[in-house]
């Protein structure tokens, strides 16, 4: 239920993406900005048809790969259970519900029946094209059975919602401290929605009722905005607070190195809204910092309330947001005076916490901490997948093993039954516990070979190797070791033409936080990746979106394609070599299909990955827009 609900919350990340588009248009065509009616109708045009937007989003994100099928069954489904139900019952008004019930049991049928087969007399109806055909069976079906359930459910709802609405500085500081503690889940997505677009309805001008704390807000009622006011602080001044804090407690040797990453992420943070890069830079490593955050953003909706503060937002509580809606606003100028304080207050308390109890927050880790990430490519996987089966609690702790491109996600019995220690001694480069049965442990390229190692270990109930159990899997002794793992720079060339910019600036923790090793990323705007070394390909993903290659040095290389493309299944990358294949510099890896995966992917960005330097830094020498191979891009010493 758990992965059930993250799955759902990140597919509405897909329609609440519209919402930026959708409030600028709104908000611009106001008499009071530019006075163009059309405009207005346009950014309505989104906001008014929510539901089937999060029904057609929802769909798509469920399902297996993306697909526009999906996509399609999810508006039949919302365009037959809206059709029907109001048969049974005129009043029933579900509202987004009606898309989020409906792109659900659209992404399901899809998984279900996309690749159903018939008899050739039907085989035109089979595969994806049974998909719409179900569903609307399906929702004509549910249709009928809510159409007597649901107004007790909508009871319930409403009598929720006003009682949150109407609970004062209570209520809203309930939903701020939850809206951030429900962050790393992913489920914070499921009340927003909720408080977004469903509470509350306001009538317009022109006798239209709209829902939602956003929907109302930029329609113009002056009641709305207490849910979103006080975001702003923490946005715009607390978070980027944490940051200063944050580096001002970093070791003094290591100050430079996470400099340009605090700042980046800071403005970020202030100017646009999006708080996730500087919340994961401590929410694992000081869950206790991370509490304190989550209670202060309570805090904060409460003071705002109390100030009678209303703002809102389209997209999230940074400054663009700010000055876009300032002219619907109820007292915005307090927000800063309010936001100044904020600040102090974030930073004060952060750097309190920090070095009173030693937090190791980004620049304070423990020097010994990489030591202990062993490298133990070289040996045996069978050995290795027995000690990390034994470092997760055993085998009758271990209920689900999964992977991705490079982690270990573990669905365990009790998480506090996980060795750290144990785990990075034989090869782990990180550990993430998500909650008390969900673990992510990042491995590396050769996590495919060890899940699937693991996986009949644990049926069998892990038994000793042949080896003997007492054969460690430590970190590699420099006898083992190339006498130097080395690129000249003029031997390393751009792999494809784009931007180069620092992997703290990848959107996905593992990679910002250099768990699988130093490197670099690329925005591509070439469609070729090509092979930057002499070298050979050790390790090509069955979904072609990632490509291991080892220099005759004994460096080996990870170029990662895109986030989570993992998920596409191959689609959108033509593969040019394999496995084991000898490669120079300049040689053909793998075409991009860039519009799909623009379309399809989370992020463009393409982390470039050394993954076994354990004593070495990796220099990057240029920057910005670079033509595939250009050489001289970064050095290793």
């Amino acid at each position: 239920m758990f992965g059930f609900l993250q799955k759902i919350g990140k597919s509405l990340m897909f329609p609440i993406a519209t919402l930026p588009a959708a409030a600028l248009l709104l908000r611009l065509g106001q008499d009071d900005v530019l006075g163009i009616p059309f405009m207005s109708a346009a950014g309505a045009g989104i906001i008014d048809n929510l539901a089937i937007i999060f029904a057609i989003g929802i769909a798509m994100g469920l399902a297996h790969d993306g697909s526009g099928g999906a996509a399609l069954a999810g508006a039949i489904a919302y365009l037959v259970l809206t059709s029907a139900i109001v048969t049974i019952n005129e009043t029933i008004n579900m509202g987004v519900f009606a898309g989020i019930i409906s792109g659900i049991i659209a992404g399901l049928l899809y998984n279900k029946f996309y690749n159903v087969k018939f008899p050739q007399w039907l085989a035109f109806f089979g595969g994806r094209r049974f998909v719409p055909i179900i569903t609307a069976a399906v929702m004509t079906v549910l249709a009928g059975v809510l159409g007597f359930a649901w107004p007790p459910i909508q009871e319930a709802i409403d009598g929720a919602g006003d009682w949150i609405l109407n609970a004062g500085m209570f209520g809203v500081g309930a939903y701020g401290f939850l809206n951030r503690l429900l962050l790393p889940t992913g489920l914070h997505h499921v009340i927003n929605t909720i408080v977004w677009f469903d509470f509350g309805t306001f009538t317009t001008a022109s006798g239209e009722v709209v829902r939602g704390e956003i929907n109302r807000f930029l329609r113009g009622d002056p009641t709305a905005g207490p849910f979103l006011s006080g975001f702003f602080p923490i946005m715009m001044f607390g978070l980027p607070a944490a940051c200063l804090a944050m580096y001002v407690a970093a070791k003094k040797e290591r100050k430079a190195l996470v400099g340009g990453m605090f700042f980046s992420i800071g403005f970020t943070s202030f100017l646009t809204g999006i708080t996730e890069p500087i919340e994961f830079t401590f929410m694992f490593l000081s869950p206790m910092l991370y509490v304190v955050h989550a209670l202060l953003t309570g805090v904060s909706m409460m003071v705002a309330y109390a100030l009678d503060i209303h703002h809102g937002f389209g997209f999230s509580a940074g400054a663009i947001d700010y000055v876009l809606n300032f002219g619907l606003a109820t007292n915005p100028l307090i927000l800063l005076v309010m936001g100044l304080f904020v600040g102090v207050i974030y930073f004060v308390i952060f750097y309190f916490l920090i070095i009173k109890l030693d937090l190791k927050t980004p620049g304070r880790e423990d020097e010994d901490e990489d030591a202990e990430n062993a490298d133990s490519g070289n040996n045996a996987i069978d050995v290795r997948a027995y000690n990390t089966i034994e470092a997760l609690g055993g085998a009758d702790n271990i209920v689900a093993t999964e992977y991705c491109t490079t982690r270990l996600r573990m669905t365990l019995k009790d998480s506090a039954l996980v060795d750290e220690k144990a785990l990075k001694r034989h090869g782990a480069m990180g550990v993430m516990k998500i909650n008390k049965t969900n673990v992510q442990v990042v491995i590396g390229t050769a996590v495919e070979f060890l899940g699937d190692a693991m996986k009949p270990r644990v049926a069998n109930g892990n038994p000793a190797p042949e080896t003997g159990t007492d054969t460690p899997v430590v970190a590699q002794t420099a006898s083992a070791e190339p006498a130097m793992k080395e690129i000249i720079a003029k031997d390393f060339e751009m792999p494809i033409d784009g931007k180069i910019i620092p992997l703290s600036e990848v959107p996905d923790d593992v990679f910002a936080k250099e768990m699988m090793g130093p490197g670099f990323a690329i925005l591509p705007s070439g469609n070729i990746l090509y092979s930057p070394v002499d070298g050979r390909v050790v390790s090509v993903f069955p979904t072609k979106h990632a490509i291991g290659i080892e220099t005759d040095t004994g460096i080996e290389i990870l170029i990662h394609v895109g986030l989570d493309t993992v998920k596409l299944d191959g689609e959108g990358f033509e593969l040019f070599v394999e496995q084991g294949q000898l490669v120079q510099r300049g040689d053909k890896l793998l075409k991009l299909d860039l519009k799909f995966l623009d379309a399809n992917a989370p992020s463009l960005a393409t982390p470039v990955i050394f993954t076994n330097l354990t004593e070495q830094k990796v220099i990057v020498l240029k920057d910005g827009h670079q033509q595939q191979g250009t050489h001289s891009i970064l050095k290793i010493e």
